[in-house]
């Protein structure tokens, strides 16, 4: 015979199986358009067990999450001494757009990382982050990654002047945060000149960090991918806490940009 405990234990793996479920199917009906980008397991804060007041914690979140009136500005999270979670979705990608960007992102992660506490991914249009214990409000220095294009641009130190004050120029509008409706999104987007093609970029932090997280972290990312990003006809580094882009191509839907020279 089963014992009541039993019993619990596979109704709640059921339930969440029923979840998972849930999440992958929404998952195939999204635009594809959405990219994604890298995962990362996180082994150094272990796994949790099916059953566990962990796992209860983190389904009643991801539950609130999908629900949370915060979508409509593209951000919500969740910090306590056991569990952190954070939701940061692009700039653009607000309401319907950051629901189904949560939905792919945690289908994913259920796939890629089973039970662990850490995890982390990103896509195109949102980062998706869960932590054991509190992380909100604190620059992730160590998940971070940055992605290049092949292709060069044959001036490394005439662009390495652009791209710079490009990166100064979106970090002081996006901690101004006067340009936007939300005035808590550390989000901005802009465009500048070299040798007659028009470069396109983005900088966005995630909204639990103070201006001078914000800034610090940027300015951090910029040191450390110095190579990656310079001489290159595109590239962004992507973080937990920051991220920075930049294209010969307007990859921003349906915003202004701001021009500098």
């Amino acid at each position: 015979m089963y014992s009541s405990l039993s019993v619990s234990k596979r109704l709640l793996l059921i339930h969440v199986l029923a979840i998972r479920l849930l999440f992958i199917r929404s998952e195939l009906s999204l635009n594809t358009t959405n990219e994604y980008l890298n995962h990362k397991c996180l082994d150094s804060q272990g796994k949790y067990k099916p059953g566990s007041k962990y796992e209860e914690l983190l389904i009643s979140n991801t539950k609130r999450f999908y629900v949370d009136s915060s979508l409509r500005q593209g951000y919500t999270l969740f910090g306590s001494n056991t569990l952190s979670a954070v939701l940061q979705c692009r700039g653009d990608s607000y309401g319907p757009k950051c629901r189904d960007c949560f939905v792919t992102a945690l289908a994913a992660l259920l796939r890629k990382c089973p039970w662990y506490k850490g995890r982390i991914i990103w896509y195109d249009q949102c980062l998706l982050t869960f932590a054991g214990k509190e992380t909100t409000g604190m620059i992730d220095y160590d998940n971070i990654f940055c992605m290049s294009n092949a292709k060069k641009l044959g001036d490394k130190l005439g662009f390495a002047s652009v791209w710079n004050t490009l990166l100064d120029n979106l970090t002081t509008l996006a901690i101004s945060r006067v340009n936007y409706t939300e005035p808590d999104t550390f989000y901005s987007v802009g465009e500048t000149q070299f040798k007659g093609d028009t470069v396109y970029g983005m900088v966005q932090c995630t909204k639990d960090l103070s201006e001078y997280a914000c800034e610090e972290c940027l300015g951090f990312s910029r040191l450390r991918f110095q190579d990656c990003l310079n001489n290159k006809r595109g590239a962004r580094f992507v973080g937990g806490s920051c991220t920075f882009r930049f294209e010969f191509y307007p990859f921003i839907a349906e915003q202004v940009q701001n021009t500098y020279s």
